[in-house]
């Protein structure tokens, strides 16, 4: 390879043949053209005639020269030029590319693909063996090995394959492949090593000291971007707690975090700073209670990779509560009973459940309330002390029967009974005093009309006021806490009706509540050693998918302390097969929990070149530029060679001229034409619904994107079609959401939809109207048979679990969208027409919301109820939908094979 600055040769050795180009210039300059034939005219044309006779002797000069620049130009396009060529690892013998390819390395990974690619294309250039290394573990589970050697143009598709993993590269285990692999090919070696600048543990400089010693080594770093990881936050009162970790640099940084729910919508942002030369920063995200209950995903904005990205479980969201009276048959009375405040003012946030003791604490449960309740000694004193130390939280509330029968279960020990009128009595009721800085109920508004008539006092102790959340006026506690183990036991020192106190009746009672409820520690999900499927997994994007084939259960005990693998990945486990009722036991397991802080890897070896990733200029080849115009000047030749023997008049030359310059222009015009007979493409019916159009048309976006992506077909843009003033013969399906306010379909329009079934086209009409509760589009069903009254539809029946659709590309138990639930409608299988393919599909699943995706990719519409594993199945319906409508009943046909066979025989 020869490189001359900007322009390098990948077969330099036929520029030698420019130096045939003199002696081409005399054998065109000594040759002259062939003699021009004219046609003898009569005798009498004689006499006009020249009677000086002239004939050439050389090629004209300008012609001479336009052949020359012919042949110099198919000798250098001969030569591969290259303009830009990177600059590469250099150096002789095998090429090794040892890539990092762990979480670290997602966040400009085309850059990294970019600088490894240059590299290999210059070893293809030059003819040698390459091979490569990556330094993660595969998602097999098994640990890196080494590709190659072979020819670098047979290892362009294994690199253009790798993609980075969503776990921790392991560096020791390359060590030992490449240790293996030289032992075996002892000749010289170059390296590029693509490092992502995290160290991974301490030993992290072994590996670049191996490679530096075993031939010329050049390592690619990207330092523009720092390596950010985050934990997953800490869940405090009315806010999350939000630390990104980050590799120190010299200048201070910010990293906004996004708070995204199940369907993609971003709730909230915030902007976490990083000072310089800091390895972390620290934000909180304030969020009603009922927002951050919808929360599923944190990560950071503008980056992609799964050490950004923090999925939130029931621990940081759903807290159950449980109730327990102290006595059962007036507990709900209105206005006097001990849970009728209690219930009213936590259902709207929470789940509650009422059940006796030993049910409650059989399931998992956050909170516990106990309205004037004593605990007596026993087993039911020793369930509670024990959840409680295991992380529970006890909520107790005083009555006359805890004043006179306490139990060691409260934070303090209790004194006296005090009342208005008593003998510790006040003169007046009591407000309530300014909440302390280290209360949880700090910045809480206290109203003034909020007073206290009664209550039970507590032992005057040391620890009274650290304990103490809330005071009276005169300094008496009215909320006192005491942690026990990994849970604490909170204590009113009211009642939780309105007979000692007007709090239950107002505002602050519910926000006290909920700050008490948003403290505990939540739910921990299936206990024990119950197994926890992966359910779905990150890759090392960042983005949600189906298990690996490698992934494995985890105990549910051992998920907090299970580092990221192949056998673990992160992402979402639990039971599969549970519907949404059972949502407490999906856990997550995300990386920024069981990885370290990202530290800097060590500096390169002594003597490795340095490579910059990132503005790499872009390879390009000049060798069919530049035959390109070989071609064009040798037809400009002919051409005049043609004119100066008077075989071709001027206009055909130059209209000749013209097609060879240009490409054709039946192609050119086939390349813009947005014809729907030149491509496959899904339609929809325009609905007039300005709103609702765009919705189907990002449906449609987004399904074909799916299917292009997940299978071979290939499918165009989605078309807006109205039937009756469209040609609807190029289309295989029909998407038509029928509106309540839906016309009835004229003449014409009947007609054509009538000739699409008849010719084989699929027409699914979605109603939008199943299982959304209250009804999404109330009167759709009646609009339904006004819109199909004319139109010739089969006899319908509801879909058969064995029906086509459901196994055409992937085997579903239902076919939900938006919605879930529901019978969808299709053609009777005994109606042999059209070889048993349904041309109508009914449903009501709003399937269209449930595909769309916006401008950025996200999905604006939510699933409803299952979330990101409802949208997968409708997304899949959607395959085996397209599937259907293009290949028809294939798969029925596979089924009965045996019976096809034995007709055959007969």
């Amino acid at each position: 390879m020869l490189n001359l600055g900007p322009l390098a040769f990948a077969a330099p050795w036929l520029l030698l043949a420019l130096a045939a180009l003199p002696a081409l210039w005399w054998l065109l300059r000594v040759t002259p053209p062939a003699p021009r034939r004219i046609a003898f005219p009569a005798i009498r044309l004689l006499r006009d005639l020249p009677t000086g006779e002239e004939t050439p002797a050389r090629t004209p000069w300008w012609l001479l020269l336009l052949r020359l620049l012919a042949a110099a130009l198919v000798v250098l396009g001969l030569a591969r030029p290259v303009l830009g060529p990177g600059g590469g690892a250099g150096g002789e013998g095998s090429l090794l590319l040892v890539v990092d390819d762990g979480w670290a390395a997602a966040a400009d990974w085309p850059a990294r693909m970019a600088a490894a690619s240059a590299t290999l294309e210059r070893a293809a250039r030059e003819g040698r063996r390459a091979a490569l290394l990556p330094t993660a573990p595969a998602e097999t589970g098994d640990a890196p090995r080494l590709i190659g050697p072979m020819p670098a143009e047979d290892l362009r598709a294994r690199l253009a394959a790798l993609r980075p993993k969503p776990w921790p590269p392991d560096r020791a285990a390359a060590l030992a492949a490449f240790a293996a692999w030289h032992a075996g090919n002892p000749g010289p070696l170059t390296t590029l090593l693509v490092s992502d600048g995290v160290a991974h543990g301490p030993e992290a400089g072994r590996l670049p000291a191996a490679l530096a010693a075993a031939g010329r080594l050049s390592v690619a770093l990207a330092e523009a971007r720092p390596h950010r990881l985050l934990p997953p936050p800490v869940a405090e009162a009315d806010r999350l707690r939000i630390r990104v970790q980050q590799v120190p640099i010299g200048m201070a940084t910010e990293a906004g975090v996004l708070a995204r729910t199940g369907d993609g919508r971003a709730l909230a942002r915030a902007d976490v700073p990083i000072p310089a030369d800091a390895a972390s920063g620290e934000a909180t995200l304030e969020l009603p209670l009922e927002l951050r209950n919808q929360v599923v995903r944190l990560e950071i904005e503008g980056e992609t990779g799964a050490g950004g990205v923090v999925l939130l479980d029931e621990r940081f969201r759903r807290r159950p509560v449980g109730l327990l009276p102290g006595a059962e048959d007036s507990a709900d009375a209105p206005l006097i009973g001990e849970l009728f405040y209690l219930d009213r003012a936590l259902a709207p946030f929470t789940e509650l459940r009422r059940a006796p003791l030993d049910r409650l604490l059989s399931r998992p449960i956050a909170v516990l309330a106990l309205a004037d309740r004593p605990v007596p000694e026993g087993p039911e004193r020793e369930a509670l002390t024990r959840w409680v130390e295991q992380g529970g939280t006890l909520l107790r509330f005083a009555g006359p029967r805890l004043a006179e029968h306490p139990d060691p279960l409260l934070p303090v020990p209790l004194r006296a009974e005090r009342q208005l009128g008593g003998a510790l009595s006040w003169e007046q009721p009591q407000r309530l005093a300014p909440f302390p800085e280290t209360s949880p109920f700090a910045g809480l508004p206290i109203p003034a009309e909020v007073t206290v008539e009664r209550q039970v006092l507590a032992e005057p102790s040391p620890q009274l006021t650290e304990r103490s959340w809330a005071r009276l006026a005169d300094g008496t506690p009215l909320v006192t806490a005491e942690a026990r183990g990994a849970g604490r036991v909170v204590l009113f020192h009211v009642t939780a009706n309105a007979e000692w106190s007007n709090l239950p009746l107002s505002g602050l009672f519910v926000q006290m509540l909920r700050r008490i409820v948003a403290l505990s520690a939540g739910i921990q999900g299936a206990e024990g050693e119950a197994p926890l499927a992966p359910l779905e997994t990150l890759d090392g994007f960042g983005r949600l998918g189906a298990a690996p084939p490698a992934a494995a259960a985890i105990p549910a005990a051992q998920i907090d302390a299970t580092a990221p693998s192949p056998r673990h990945p992160p992402g979402w486990y639990g039971t599969p097969g549970q519907d949404a009722t059972a949502a407490a036991y999906r856990r997550a397991l995300n990386l920024g929990g069981a990885v370290p802080a990202p530290e800097a890897a060590p500096p390169p070896p002594a003597g490795a070149a340095i490579i910059g990733i990132g503005g790499i200029p872009a390879e390009r080849d000049l060798g069919p530029w530049l035959l390109a115009a070989a071609l064009l000047l040798l037809a400009l030749d002919l051409l005049i060679g043609l004119r100066l023997r008077g075989l071709l008049r001027p206009g055909f030359a130059a209209l000749a001229l013209l097609l060879s310059a240009q490409p054709s222009l039946a192609q050119t015009a086939q390349a813009q034409s947005t014809d729907p007979a030149l491509a496959t493409r899904l339609a929809y019916v325009v609905t007039g619904d300005g709103t609702l159009d765009e919705t189907l048309r990002m449906g449609l976006v987004g399904l074909s994107e799916f299917v292009n992506r997940r299978t071979a077909a290939a499918l165009a843009d989605p078309a807006a079609v109205t039937p009756g003033q469209d040609d609807l013969s190029f289309f295989p399906l029909l998407y038509w959401c029928v509106t309540p306010e839906a016309p009835q379909p004229d003449n014409a329009m009947v007609a054509a939809l009538n000739s699409f079934m008849r010719n084989g086209g699929i027409i699914l009409f979605d109603t939008r109207d199943e299982g959304s509760g209250e009804g999404f589009a109330p009167g759709a069903r009646a609009a339904l048979r006004r819109v199909t009254r004319d139109l010739a539809i089969p006899p319908l029946a509801p879909l058969a679990e064995d029906h086509v659709l459901k196994r055409s590309f992937y085997l579903l138990p239902d076919l939900p969208g938006r919605f879930a639930g529901g019978r969808v409608w299709v053609a009777r299988d005994q109606d042999r027409a059209n070889d048993s393919v349904s041309p109508v599909i009914i449903g009501g699943h709003d399937w269209a919301s449930a595909w769309a995706i916006d401008a950025r990719g996200n999905n604006p519409f939510a699933a409803i109820p299952g979330g990101d594993r409802q949208r997968t199945l409708a997304y899949r319906f959607g395959v085996n939908l397209v599937m259907y409508a293009l290949t028809g009943n294939y798969k029925g046909d596979q089924v009965h094979v045996p019976a096809i066979l034995e007709r055959l025989g007969n």
